[in-house]
């Protein structure tokens, strides 16, 4: 069978045993097999990737980094480098701090991931027990396929943000016993109590043998570093056994050298060096950037190169970048990138970073985090239309396979891409005002948050509530993330308005006669385009950043195209050029079939038409609702920006004339279903990992 065959073969087997493996607890029909096949045939074969770890100054070193290059020793050679994953630590329905993945999960993942071409798994805190024994146990299955392992160590206390001082005793103490218990926990030889907020059990798998890499620490704030080492400028420089502080180091830096000398000192007396990093990204790299308009993303660097490692630590260490194509703006306005080409055309982030291994060179660079998400919204504009967001699965899956050939080809050490799975607890600046109350957030999925539509596998809702039948015209359910209407006998020009906000009156949209709806939907059928408007008073923007005048066009009759603000006006501080704001014009509604399983899948296709049926899927924000778990709508003028809801009244307009119809209801939720499918696209990312690796 061809090549391309083989990939597309292994990605419907991996989109089965998803499929058929993954619900919300206790969803699975009673006997369902939960489980995959550990064999999973078609995952790559080859040469043996068996760890093979030498001895060096005394310790069982599995790969370095250092001058050289980095290298991880396996049984058919020194491997240059690193493609995998990042993996998240909690489920749908689940805040992060409840480490809600389960043993049959990763059961279930792990092969799927060794399948798809992944090598390395890049973990941020430490996971839950089981883990770390499925590791151990698929890896042990499969000695010559293992999936190796980076381990990241989160700060506990972060409130060095707050305080603008990362040299806080309690910031520090708790990260340095976090670096003990990351260290245990790989080791298996940790046991903790219940917390809020972190991972509790016993600990008895040594994954050791695959642990290719530490990277510490978080994104810094840029304001509360810059403060942070004014304050503590005169703290002393580090001169540890395994790392050291250079003389121009600063004193983030120092504090830096100091942790992982401290990680360093546990491993050694464990026998082992493995390399280690911290967290980097580019609004605190190291480089000068003129032309960025946001002041705080080049405000203050931390440099990788003022930490060395000393010869001791045979592991070595490497720049980690969470770097993605889209932010900081400087990758649209730095005319020197665009001095790159890839694929003929210029190419500010592979100029980026290409500006990267030049400053750190010796050292190697490892692009840690890199990825665009195939959500509805988005929430910023990036060079060569990588945006972060707005892009179908297909189209994302295209940019992810092409950015990490991008970032092996311009010689990084590695490519990790950005994420797993699709994780419903995250929030992003310009929808987290509109989700109220934040505290619920988990327990919806929302296609305008763009953050929560990064994964390789999608955590599709699945709690489809009971159809409704609205009236002999409408038949309505709603899920976890949208909601669904079959409407029948529509003309040409139809226009459905919602209602979630009973308070509210006023001039009615285009199309209708309606003074009661809060938003609306404008059909053209023969056009095939569909339009989604909001009332100027229920309109979101407000909430995000208030809108200078000029900035959009005006109001229609009181009703606007619903968007999403994607940048703030700017000044361009090399040329003194005034940037507009920008908008996202997500209200325009693309025509397709929604479902993964018909040809012709589209993931951002909201509605279509059959003759004159209308069916369509709404993303809750679209009807106004802010939290449908708890049934509140977004009313921006009311306390906390919601108020509650009865449900969503409907009416149709159409051939002059407006009907109200009924109120599509549903029962608020406490707990949510979910099913995993891959994205459609996933052999072009399979492609990409095996050609890499």
């Amino acid at each position: 069978m061809p090549r391309c065959g083989v990939a597309l073969a292994v990605v419907a087997h991996l989109a089965a045993v998803l499929a058929a493996g993954a619900c919300s607890r206790g969803a699975s029909p009673p006997g369902e097999e939960t489980t995959v096949d550990r064999s999973m045939a078609g995952a790559p074969a080859g040469p043996s990737w068996a760890p093979r770890p030498q001895t060096l100054a005394g310790l069982r070193t599995l790969a370095r980094s250092g001058p050289g290059g980095f290298a991880l020793s396996t049984a058919h050679g020194p491997v240059t480098f690193l493609a995998g994953v990042n993996l998240g630590g909690t489920t749908p329905g689940h805040r992060p701090g409840e480490l809600a993945i389960s043993a049959e999960d990763y059961r279930r993942w792990f092969p799927a991931m060794a399948a798809l071409g992944i090598r390395v798994i890049r973990v941020y805190t430490i996971h839950r027990p089981e883990f770390y024994r499925e590791l151990a146990a698929y890896n042990t299955a499969h000695p010559d396929r293992p999936l190796y392992l980076i381990h990241g160590v989160y700060l506990p206390d972060e409130s060095y943000v707050e305080r603008a001082d990362l040299y806080d005793g309690g910031v520090t103490d708790a990260f340095r016993a976090e670096l003990r218990d990351a260290s245990a926990a790989v080791h298996g030889a940790l046991t903790r109590a219940p917390r809020p907020g972190r991972a509790a059990g016993h600990w008895d798998a040594d994954v050791s043998a695959w642990l290719c890499g530490w990277i510490i620490g978080v994104e810094w704030d840029p304001v509360a570093i810059k403060a942070s080492d004014r304050r503590n400028r005169s703290a002393p420089a580090l001169a540890g056994r395994y790392f050291a502080a250079t003389a121009d180091a600063s004193a983030t830096e120092r504090w830096l050298a100091a942790r992982m000398d401290e990680l360093a000192t546990t491993e050694a007396a464990r026998g082992v060096s493995t390399p280690i990093a911290f967290v980097n990204w580019p609004t605190t790299d190291p480089l000068r950037h003129p032309d960025e308009p946001q002041a705080q993303d080049d405000l203050v660097g931390v440099d990788a190169t003022h930490v060395r490692a000393m010869d001791a630590w045979p592991g070595g260490t490497f720049a980690s970048y969470h770097a993605y194509p889209y932010y900081p703006d400087f990758l649209r306005y730095e005319t020197g990138l665009r001095a790159y080409r890839h694929r003929g055309e210029p190419d500010p982030y592979g100029g980026y970073l290409r500006a990267l291994l030049r400053h750190h060179a010796p050292t190697p660079v490892m692009v840690t985090e890199f990825g665009v998400p195939s959500a509805l919204g988005s929430a910023h504009a990036g060079p060569r239309a990588r945006d972060q967001g707005g892009h179908t699965e297909r189209e994302a899956s295209a940019i992810n396979a092409d950015l990490l050939r991008l970032i092996h080809d311009v010689g990084m050490a590695g490519g990790l891409l950005f994420e797993w799975t699709d994780e419903w607890f995250k929030l992003t600046w310009n929808t987290v005002a509109h989700q109220v109350p934040a505290d619920r957030r988990q327990l919806w999925h929302d296609p305008l948050t763009n953050e929560q539509y990064f994964g390789l596998v999608a955590t599709d809702p699945a709690g489809m509530q009971a159809p409704q039948r609205i009236s002999d015209r409408v038949t309505a359910r709603v899920d976890e993330s949208y909601v669904y209407l079959t409407v029948r006998d529509v003309g040409d020009r139809t226009t459905i308005g919602l209602n979630a906000a009973r308070d509210v009156k006023g001039p009615a949209p285009p199309g209708s006669a309606d003074p009661f709806a809060d938003t609306a939907v404008v059909f053209d059928l023969e056009a095939r385009t569909a339009q989604v408007w909001i009332r100027v008073e229920l309109d979101p923007v407000g909430l995000d950043y208030r809108v200078p005048a000029g900035a959009r066009s005006d109001p229609v009759n009181g009703w606007r195209p619903f968007q999403l603000v994607t940048n703030r006006p700017m000044t361009l501080p090399s040329t003194g050029a005034r940037l507009p704001m920008e908008f996202a014009a997500v209200g325009q509604l693309r025509h397709g079939t929604w479902d993964p399983a018909q040809v012709g899948y589209d993931s951002g296709a909201t509605w279509r038409a059959e003759g004159d049926i209308l069916h369509l899927r709404l993303p809750w924000a679209f009807a106004g609702v802010a939290d449908p778990s708890s049934l509140r709508a977004l009313v921006p003028a009311a306390p906390g920006h919601s108020s509650p809801t009865l449900g969503l009244g409907l009416s149709i307009s159409d051939d002059g004339s407006t009907e109200v119809v009924g109120t599509v209801r549903w029962t608020g939720w406490n707990a949510v279903r979910y099913s995993e499918r891959l994205k459609a696209g996933a052999d072009q990312v399979r492609a990409a990992m095996l050609a890499v690796s």
